[in-house]
């Protein structure tokens, strides 16, 4: 039995929660083509014959516009420590980037072996990614290199063997059937975050927040209340959108993500409030999950 624990992180929108995603094969993170999607640290576990893998997804690490911003970078900065193995994401696509640079130099004095994941390869051709290997290379001493395409997994089973020779520990940390240390209730919340980032405009989405704030299961079906949390009344009208039809879009949709995770029909009620600026309030930001102090290294 051989057992350990992964950090993935990278700069937002290089492809953690896909790849975390593909890794479980099962939807436990959210995605969407705009940045800083992930808010909160995801725990995802596989589990086959002799191996038990924990991942965790962070948070991209970008720089902070509020203090909601800034509890993120700690939380993410806060994974590249006590974990076996780091997984460095990249979009290879796009080229080295400042951000990337920072990260790698963050990285420095870590005592967990890095590898470097080179994502998105789906977009480019095989002298392309050779190129982008010399350019890594030499900029940190990185255990392994290996490209993938997250969202159409190729080569993510390549990557899975070689996360496996750096797993080390002797033990199962979960049980067989558990993949995912997140609540049921913040999964579902999430869902809606998603949908509300992928029906909106790009300034849209970081001024939004989800919380499920009833799961009552019955017999037949799971009654579920998602309270969407804005900073502004103007985002709140844009979410509701007219006589209601966005949020009921958002609804539909968040609803079928649910229903394929509970195995379960769901009926499912969302609220839309506005807290104003509720992303620099302290005591909103703890009562949503997110501590300072416990990302203070």
């Amino acid at each position: 039995m051989k057992s350990g624990f992964v950090s993935l992180i990278g700069r937002p929108n290089v492809g953690k929660s896909t790849l975390l995603n593909t890794l479980i094969n099962q939807k436990i993170a959210i995605t969407s083509n705009k940045p800083q999607t992930t808010r909160n640290i995801i725990q995802g576990i596989y589990n086959e014959d002799g191996y038990q893998i924990v991942f965790v997804d962070t948070p991209g690490i970008h720089k902070p516009l509020n203090k909601l911003g800034k509890v993120l970078n700690k939380e993410a900065q806060s994974l590249t420590k006590d974990v076996d193995l780091i997984l460095f994401l990249v979009d290879a696509a796009a080229g080295i980037g400042q951000g990337d640079k920072k990260i790698i130099s963050s990285l420095e004095g870590t005592d967990s072996k890095v590898i470097l994941v080179l994502n998105k390869i789906d977009k480019m051709n095989d002298i392309d990614i050779i190129k982008t290997i010399n350019d890594y290379k030499d900029l940190y001493d990185f255990a392994e290199i290996v490209p993938i395409s997250a969202i159409t997994t190729k080569n993510v089973n390549e990557l899975l063997n070689v996360i496996k020779k750096y797993m080390t520990d002797t033990m199962r940390y979960f049980d067989d059937d558990m993949i995912t240390t997140s609540t049921m209730n913040f999964l579902v919340s999430e869902f809606v975050r998603e949908k509300i980032f992928r029906m909106t405009e790009e300034e849209i989405p970081h001024s939004v927040t989800c919380i499920t704030s009833k799961f009552e299961e019955k017999s037949k079906i799971i009654d579920i209340t998602v309270d969407i949390i804005v900073d502004r009344d103007s985002i709140k009208k844009i979410i509701i959108g007219k006589q209601g039809s966005l949020l009921k879009s958002v609804g539909i949709e968040a609803r079928k993500d649910i229903e394929n995770l509970v195995g379960k029909k769901v009926y499912l009620e969302l609220y839309v409030k506005t807290i104003n600026n509720w992303r620099d309030k302290e005591r909103y930001l703890n009562e949503l999950g997110f501590n300072e102090k416990d990302y203070i290294n």
